[in-house]
């Protein structure tokens, strides 16, 4: 992962979960919306470097949320819960899990937050001069595995998937998620990424 931005100060990841506001809902479990974000954020996260993957493991670890993301097989449950999967879970997201991603998207996005800037500004320029994506390699090589994962895991039938039906609206995607991902990047993101995730869905 990129590690060019400042260095992160350790952080107490139980003092921010208990700190997370609970939303006022009928159940307290993640809506449909909340967890489809997330797992799309941790998409991009995992499409922004080749070893996304493995280090959105090792960041439970660091984060010490082993007690909450158990390990490899775990990790995955929680993200099924996204009901565009092929392979969706029908159990539900509970609150402390979805709070957990939050901390691990934020986590990854402050680490990357020089790269994240980059290709937010590079892909503006190459639009507004009307130039082809893939004259930046860094780019081209995100929008690239972007596609290829949202292609292999989200299930083709889902009307929401098939709205993503080109190169060019799932490029749009990868790009609108990164937008979203610099919004983590500051001293505040847990609570401003938590809350975006409820709009619209509380009382």
């Amino acid at each position: 992962m990129q590690l060019s931005s400042p260095p992160i100060q350790p952080i107490n990841s139980m003092i921010i979960l208990d700190a997370l506001p609970n939303p006022s809902l009928p159940e307290e479990t993640c809506p449909r919306r909340t967890r489809q974000q997330l797992d799309l954020l941790l998409l991009a996260i995992e499409a922004l470097d080749l070893g996304g993957s493995e280090a959105l493991l090792a960041a439970t670890k660091e984060l010490d949320l082993q007690g909450i993301i158990k390990n490899r097989v775990s990790f995955w449950r929680l993200r099924a819960t996204n009901p565009l999967r092929r392979y969706s879970q029908r159990r539900p997201l509970t609150l402390t899990e979805g709070k957990a991603l939050v901390l691990l998207i934020c986590h990854l996005s402050r680490r990357m937050t020089v790269l994240i800037r980059q290709l937010l500004l590079v892909y503006d320029q190459l639009l507004e001069k009307q130039l082809p994506l893939e004259q930046h390699l860094r780019l081209a090589n995100y929008l690239e595995r972007f596609r290829a994962h949202f292609r292999s895991r989200m299930n083709p039938k889902r009307a929401a998937v098939i709205a993503y039906n080109s190169d060019e609206k799932l490029n749009q995607l990868a790009m609108t998620l990164l937008g979203q991902l610099l919004f983590c990047t500051g001293a505040a993101g847990a609570n401003r990424l938590w809350s975006s995730l409820f709009d619209g869905e509380t009382s």
